[in-house]
């Protein structure tokens, strides 16, 4: 089987285990059949996700110009304290920061290497928590913009982590915490404005991967230094490719790269 295109980040379907797809412009491919098979990739040039062109990609899958000119990579998407279209207040466009700003937001719990807060915009539960490869995940509070959300995030950060950590999260050494526990925990620190949004009593997400044998340790494919590799497939994490010789791949991390793959 032989596939080419840009990669985008791997699209996903609940279930046990969770489908993934990587999808290019003519085909797609459901990554979960080719497990235990030998994939082959090799990077032929970029294609920023914005233009198009043939540059180098500098971050989330844009090259250097796009990145610092395109409203869909503001600083308020890391960091959603930063929004202001609640204020009308532009930052690169203010039409399109209203459309994603200006929706409901959830602050969640999640569990992928440790616990860690969070922010996704509604739509985009449970997906945020499966790219980031956590096995379970509960919402705290819902609001109604991206403001709110992230001050929230920010207030809660002085008392439980942020990031997770994708090396343990891979091999799957995790420190399982209640997260309801932990929601009740954290009640108190919710500011003022975001306070009458704390969600009561919903039940805790549990995600499952397909993952045939997770690594000891892990090393990372880098396509700029490693254009052309060959590893069986072993299982699927996060947005991560996990192989054989315990070589793991972040597909999201390495948008905007144009590879042709083969898998046999």
């Amino acid at each position: 089987m032989q596939y080419e295109g840009v990669l985008r980040k791997m699209q996903t379907e609940i279930g046990s285990p969770i489908q993934y797809y990587l999808v290019f412009e003519a085909d797609f491919l459901n990554v979960n059949q080719v497990l235990d098979k030998t994939i082959k990739i090799d990077l032929k040039k970029f294609q920023c996700l914005n233009c198009g062109n043939d540059r180098p990609i500098y971050r989330q899958g844009f090259c250097k110009t796009c990145f610092f000119e395109i409203p869909s990579a503001g600083d308020w998407i890391m960091r959603p304290e930063l929004s202001t279209a609640h204020l009308d207040k532009e930052d690169r466009d203010l039409a399109y920061e209203k459309k994603v700003q200006l929706q409901p937001h959830i602050v969640y719990l999640a569990n992928s290497s440790n616990i860690k807060v969070g922010v996704t915009r509604k739509t985009q539960v449970p997906t945020r928590w499966i790219d980031q490869g956590a096995h379970e995940a509960i919402e705290i509070v819902e609001v109604p913009n991206r403001y709110l959300a992230g001050i929230t995030e920010v207030a809660l950060k002085d008392h439980i982590g942020d990031k997770t950590n994708w090396r343990k999260m891979l091999t799957n050494t995790v420190d399982d915490e209640d997260l309801e526990t932990w929601r009740n925990k954290l009640k108190p620190y919710i500011p003022e404005e975001a306070a009458p949004y704390f969600i009561e009593n919903n039940a805790e997400t549990n995600l499952e991967y397909p993952v045939l044998r997770y690594p000891e340790k892990v090393k990372s494919l880098n396509l700029d230094k490693t254009p052309n590799f060959e590893g069986r497939l072993k299982g699927i994490k996060g947005q991560y490719l996990i192989f054989e010789d315990n070589t793991v791949f972040n597909v999201r991390g390495s948008e905007g790269y144009y590879v042709g793959l083969s898998i046999h």
